[in-house]
């Protein structure tokens, strides 16, 4: 009886566990990491911000995404600086990011990040809608199924990015 017990236990416990990780699961995240991976190629950083590691902070609690960018860390570069990710569910000051990724969760942070960050050189990335018109300077977005874009380019000017013109090409433009 003891062993009919243990065993219904332990199913209901990894029933429980899987149902908690489907929660957590993003779909798209493979694809926003590959797009953050790529945005780098469109942004010009500061001096300073080109020797150590390229820093992608990640504010919130997201799993399969962060899994994608620590596959990507190990095995990629920004030009010569080794991918770092960090993740946190605060803003941490200790973190001098190249890219700051806000979560849906998280974004009424976005308002802090981006006063912290005005001119130092952090790409401010989000997923909730409207944030382009309100800090970022990336903000993803799902159009038709698909995943895509919103870019303003005042919000990276603001931070203190020098902008390519091709990516306006590629993104849904938010002035």
């Amino acid at each position: 009886m003891k062993l009919i017990y243990k065993y219904t236990f332990l199913f209901i416990l990894a029933f429980v566990s899987l149902s908690f990780q489907q929660q957590n699961f993003d779909p798209n995240a493979k694809v926003k990491a590959v797009f953050l991976y790529n945005f780098t190629k469109y942004f010009e950083w500061p001096e300073n911000m080109k020797s150590g590691n390229f820093i992608i902070h990640v504010i919130g609690s997201n799993s399969s995404l962060n899994t994608e960018l620590n596959k990507m860390a190990s095995s990629k570069q920004i030009g010569n600086q080794k991918l770092e990710i960090k993740t946190s569910n605060t803003i941490d000051a200790s973190i001098k990011p190249h890219i700051v990724f806000i979560l849906n969760e998280s974004s009424d942070k976005l308002k802090e990040v981006a006063s912290k960050n005005k001119g130092k050189g952090a790409l401010i990335v989000t997923e909730k809608t409207g944030l382009a018109k309100t800090g970022s300077a990336i903000n993803f977005v799902v159009v038709d199924n698909k995943q895509k874009f919103e870019y303003s380019k005042e919000n990276a000017v603001k931070a203190g990015l020098k902008t390519s013109e091709e990516l306006k090409s590629l993104a849904i433009t938010v002035n």
